[in-house]
């Protein structure tokens, strides 16, 4: 509650801090770029292709012993989860070199039935990998004009200048997320892209909110550098950003926890998201705005051409 009442008075945008934070930024987005064009994404089923099948077992399912019989059977990558209830099991698997897909399905059903006639088939998805690849290339599609429409709205709302902070932060944030996946090898599903995009827009969010309050403080402020003025916004934005990050988290945690595997991907994918989020809206946002020599000249109206006014019939 201190926090909330009193100011604090930290120096986030000296030049010194400033560079650190931006070589940090730099540093990350070159790892993840380096994963994504050496390691790749684990892409899930919606990507890939392949199959999905729904069972229902007459008591509960173990799921371990169900793994360990996909695995004993020759499978290295699947998804096994519960849903609905603890006797409903998905299971999903990457189209299988050499076998068609309605083959994979019935092999598939034996294995997980294991000749019990009480055993029910729910549901059958089959997924070609064509498919998949217009998912991938719309899902690209999707964060590129959603960046898109951000600069142009940013540029309308405020300048240029604070439309090119308010992108790199986007576009930072993007990439060390999907960088991240890249990394860990975690699947990368529909359900992260559609996290992707949600952490585009609280992103945004923070960043505008602290814009606003950055052109407030250059038109109160006078006097004052730009980097005193965006000192001192962010400084008043401080306790709201940490109060937002935090709840959010919690949520967020407890979902990842409690959730089970089907949102664990998309769960993860909101928690990275938002603390490079928050991070970008302090430091890649505004040091990017400062780099381009942003100040309160540019917020101004541009000046009336007096003599062309009188010229006028």
């Amino acid at each position: 509650m201190r926090l909330i009442k009193e100011k604090t008075n930290i120096d986030f945008l000296s030049r010194g801090r400033r560079n650190i934070a931006v070589g940090l930024s730099i540093l990350l987005m070159v790892v993840s770029i380096a994963s994504l064009a050496t390691r790749g994404l684990n892409l899930g089923i919606d990507f890939t292709g392949g199959v999905l099948l729904e069972v229902g077992y007459p008591q509960d399912a173990d799921l371990g012993d169900i793994r360990s019989k996909l695995t004993d059977a020759g499978f290295a990558r699947y998804v096994v989860q519960s849903f609905g209830n603890s006797s409903d099991v998905m299971v999903r698997l990457p189209p299988q070199p050499g076998e068609n897909s309605g083959a994979l399905r019935d092999r598939l059903f034996n294995i997980l039935s294991d000749g019990d006639p009480n055993v029910e088939l729910r549901r059958v998805e089959l997924v070609s990998a064509q498919v998949g690849e217009e998912l991938t290339e719309q899902g690209g599609l999707a964060m590129i004009f959603a960046i898109s429409m951000i600069f142009i709205y940013v540029m309308f709302r405020f300048q240029w200048k604070f439309a090119a902070g308010a992108v790199a932060a986007l576009v930072h944030d993007v990439i060390v997320t999907i960088g991240f996946f890249s990394l860990t090898g975690i699947s990368f599903d529909l359900t992260v892209v559609a996290a992707v995009l949600a952490v585009i827009g609280y992103s945004l969010n923070d960043t505008v909110v602290a814009f606003d309050r950055i052109r407030e403080n250059f038109i109160k402020l006078r006097g004052t550098t730009s980097e005193e003025s965006m000192n001192v916004s962010i400084n008043e934005m401080l306790a709201r950003t940490i109060i937002t990050g935090v709840t959010t988290l919690v949520v967020l945690a407890a979902l990842l926890v409690l959730g089970g595997e089907s949102v664990g991907p998309f769960s993860v994918a909101l928690i990275v998201g938002i603390i490079v989020g928050t991070y970008s809206s302090i430091y890649t946002a505004s040091a990017t705005a400062l780099m381009l020599d942003v100040s309160a000249k540019d917020l101004l109206p541009p000046e009336i051409d007096q003599e062309a006014i009188d010229d006028l019939p």
